[in-house]
């Protein structure tokens, strides 16, 4: 990620909005992920106290649709934030170790309640930013094919347009068995304090124990 790791903000977002993040690099293919990482993937596991953050609960939550909601997108149903999904998975007990890369994605986000969101960065094309994209647009989110409507709903986005969001990332730029790589957003706000700050030392914690070397970026209007 070029320009110092700048992510330009678009207009029409919420002004609560804080979303934070970095890029992690690992110097070979991602390794597998650890047994520790992968035990964190259940619901209340304990070693999830050490991010030192209270426990997601439906103030999150609320607070999380909130912000997705302000450009008119509609957080429910199947369009619900990525979190809740993982929330619902670990509790029924099928939340599995996908990589490395995607395993820290879900384990910081499940027990921060906090949508991220994570792109293999060799595969997006600068510049990149956070915009809503124009009503109608589309992307496709897994190897199927299917798609998920953006109207109104804040994504990452580079050249070629979105790639990532806080409820499903595409398909077209998702890390993959050569992924060396990533950039995370998370999609966190200000209605919830320094949440989102937390949530990202947290993460880059966790990352730089699991081999990968952290850059931040910030976020530029």
């Amino acid at each position: 990620m070029s320009d110092a790791h700048t992510l330009m903000i678009g207009p029409g977002l919420d002004p609560q909005m804080r979303a934070g993040g970095f890029v992690a690099r690992w110097p070979e293919p991602l390794p597998p992920s650890p047994a520790w990482l992968v035990e964190m993937l259940r619901a209340g596991d304990p070693t999830a106290a050490a991010s030192g953050l209270p426990p997601s609960d439906d103030a999150v939550r609320a607070a999380v649709r909130a912000l997705l909601r302000f450009g008119g997108y509609k957080p429910s149903g199947r369009g619900k934030p990525a979190s809740e999904y993982l929330l619902a998975a670990a509790a029924e007990g099928t939340l599995g170790s996908i990589n490395l890369a995607v395993d820290l994605c879900n384990v910081v986000s499940l027990h921060t309640g906090l949508p991220i969101s994570v792109i293999d960065l060799d595969r997006a094309q600068p510049p990149l930013s956070i915009a809503i994209p124009t009503a109608g647009t589309s992307y496709v989110f897994n190897a199927s094919g299917q798609e998920i409507r953006l109207d109104g709903l804040p994504c990452l986005c580079d050249a070629q347009g979105p790639c990532a969001n806080a409820v499903k990332d595409s398909q077209r730029t998702k890390t993959h068995a050569g992924t060396t790589t990533v950039l995370a957003v998370v999609w966190g706000t200000a209605a919830l304090g320094d949440r989102t700050a937390r949530t990202v030392a947290w993460y880059r914690e966790l990352s730089e124990r699991c081999g990968a070397s952290c850059d931040g970026w910030h976020a530029a209007g």
